[in-house]
């Protein structure tokens, strides 16, 4: 029994620090045909690449990231291994715009926020695709999420928002978004080769 306890106890000693690594995964749409054709009815299909930072500059492209952030990246849920996924949305061959979530970590939990965007980078359409929030319905109303409608990364960057908080309570939930949402952005101007430029 004790020999037993013991390899199970180096398992997990040896295995743990590995396993955090496979473990941190890119947020990827639950249903792709559903979401895409929701939010671009005109599209006959789609294509899904899934990059990592690491094989698109490795830690030069991380501290690029960063520096446009303003923030640091987790090391396990934003590191530079993690893969993220980007929907090229098409209508025949034409390229007609772009769907892409990233991970964020808020007060309660876990979001997953959704960005749909227009072949220049602004964007179309926002949802969480997943929080924990005592006050989910307030953010996850469209009222809320359609302020961002029409906003790009530059908007970001300047700080150029003027976007109020709809919560009373939840204060770092908005925070987390806005960092999510700029993240995103970042994320599909540094990792996504075909983007329309």
């Amino acid at each position: 029994m004790r020999r037993i306890l013991t390899v199970i106890i180096l398992v997990l000693i040896i295995g743990l620090p590995h396993m955090s690594s496979f473990a941190a995964v890119g947020c990827t749409l639950n249903d792709p045909d559903r979401d895409v054709k929701r939010l671009f009815p005109e599209s006959t299909g789609y294509r899904t690449v899934f990059i990592t930072i690491k094989e698109k500059g490795g830690e030069a492209l991380r501290n690029e990231i960063e520096n446009q952030l303003g923030d640091t990246l987790e090391p396990i849920y934003e590191s530079i291994d993690v893969p993220y996924s980007f929907y090229t949305v098409l209508k025949g061959k034409e390229i007609i715009g772009y769907m892409h979530g990233v991970n964020q970590k808020g007060r309660y939990g876990g979001m997953q926020l959704i960005l749909a965007t227009e072949l220049k980078g602004g964007i179309k359409a926002f949802y969480y695709q997943k929080m924990s929030s005592p006050e989910a319905g307030k953010f996850m109303d469209k009222e809320f999420t359609d302020k961002f409608t029409g906003l790009s990364l530059q908007d970001f960057l300047t700080g150029n928002l003027n976007i109020a908080d709809p919560s009373i309570n939840s204060s770092q939930d908005f925070a987390a978004t806005l960092r999510g949402l700029k993240k995103n952005l970042i994320l599909f101007n540094k990792l996504l080769p075909e983007k329309a430029q």
